[in-house]
């Protein structure tokens, strides 16, 4: 089973370095891209305060962090959740940084999450795919039309949950390919057990992906932009360089 773990968190500020700590920490495993029902949630005591800024973002104060309990307390169930999972975090560098933090405080030796778990960024995954648009979770939830409408406030386990929607419908085309595996040799594999060398090679694509051509609208569309960039860059646009070397080679 490829197994995956969502994560998010929310934090008393926006810098590690300066001694902010985590408060709350949510996580929603997949199974084959499909959701097992399984969740990790907790809050957090973070022995400081929380920034002002922060609590206008996630409403967490420090009455309620108070009675939570300690990152010590919950660290050896949460690696044991994430153990041989990918991770899913939206703008990773920033949860994997208080995540390390918190963990070197408990062991000085601590090897970083990201070179023991596979990552994916979905901050990253987005920009790639939009490029110049905006990408928080909100603008991703509004661009694949999920619901959002219950986030009055960050959370780590709501967040989790709509970052798990995002993310699979970023990665829909990777999963849809029309892959079969042959029967024998997926039978070789053993029933719920990972697949052997042989039968990985065994796949064989069936169908080949659906190519969709732009309409004459959209040819239109994009010469029109192609030309208020050449327009705005004096002549400098890259795509009406490369239309003009693949005419002068045709």
């Amino acid at each position: 089973m490829n197994r995956i773990v969502v994560l998010d968190t929310e934090t008393t500020g926006l810098e590690v370095n300066q001694g902010h700590r985590l408060i709350e920490i949510g996580c929603v495993e997949l199974g084959d891209r499909r959701r097992s029902g399984r969740h990790f949630h907790c809050y957090l005591n973070p022995e400081r305060a929380v920034d002002r800024g922060a609590l206008a973002v996630h409403g967490l104060d420090d009455a309620f962090l108070s009675t939570q309990s300690r990152f010590a307390e919950v660290a050896t169930e949460l690696l044991e959740f994430i153990d041989g999972a990918e991770l899913v975090i939206h703008n990773a560098a920033f949860d994997l940084g208080f995540l390390d933090a918190e963990l070197r405080r408990l062991d000085a030796a601590h090897v970083p999450l990201a070179q023991r778990l596979a990552v994916t960024d979905t901050l990253l995954l987005a920009r790639e795919r939009f490029p110049g648009q905006r990408n928080s979770l909100d603008a991703l939830c509004k661009r694949f039309e999920i619901d959002n409408s219950s986030r009055k406030l960050h959370g780590a386990l709501l967040d989790a949950e709509l970052l798990t929607d995002v993310y699979l419908a970023l990665t829909a085309g990777q999963s849809a390919l029309g892959f079969a595996f042959d029967a024998e040799a997926a039978g070789a594999a053993g029933k719920g057990a990972r697949m052997s060398t042989q039968a990985r090679a065994a796949i064989r694509i069936t169908q080949r992906p659906r190519v969709l051509l732009a309409s004459i609208e959209e040819q239109a569309a994009h010469a029109l932009r192609l030309d208020a960039l050449d327009k705005a860059s004096k002549g400098a646009c890259v795509w009406r360089r490369l239309e003009a070397d693949a005419g002068d080679g045709a």
